[in-house]
């Protein structure tokens, strides 16, 4: 094979994307306010996922 001979050293990760976000990204407040929608809705999707 020609060029360069580049191997991954490990083929998975072990990080979660918590650890891969920063704590002042602005995505974690988001990320806060859908979980408590989507948690009041858990009876709604109950009905519909029954």
């Amino acid at each position: 094979m020609r060029g360069l001979d580049l191997k991954q050293d490990e083929l998975f990760s072990y990080t979660t994307l918590e650890q891969r976000i920063p704590n002042d990204h602005p995505l974690r407040p988001l990320r806060r306010l859908v979980d408590t929608v989507l948690a009041s809705m858990d009876r709604d999707f109950d009905g519909l996922y029954s």
